[in-house]
């Protein structure tokens, strides 16, 4: 899922995580594995948002999807593996 400003900063309140700038120099990279999505790094690594069905009150939001763990504690490297709902879900 790709979001706007608003959802971003709603996802950090919620969160403690940091997104991945979109001008970061890893980001072509990402989306070129992951696909056209906001990045958000936290302490079990790199994760996405993924838009969440709306319920009868028409709440809206997103459930935290963990893509890659960090490789070692202290590591600056992540580990991809496959797409990990995390039981987190962030409100728009």
């Amino acid at each position: 899922m790709k979001m706007n400003s608003a959802q971003i900063e709603h996802t950090i309140d919620q969160l403690e995580c940091k997104v991945v700038p979109e001008d970061d120099p890893v980001t072509p990279q990402l989306k070129r594995i992951f696909g056209d999505h906001t990045y958000f790094l936290d302490q079990s690594g790199l994760n996405i948002v993924e838009p969440g069905e709306a319920d009868h009150k028409d709440v809206r939001f997103g459930v935290v999807v963990n893509i890659a763990d960090w490789a070692d504690t202290g590591s600056q490297s992540l580990a991809r593996h496959d797409p990990e709902r995390t039981g987190l879900v962030v409100f728009f």
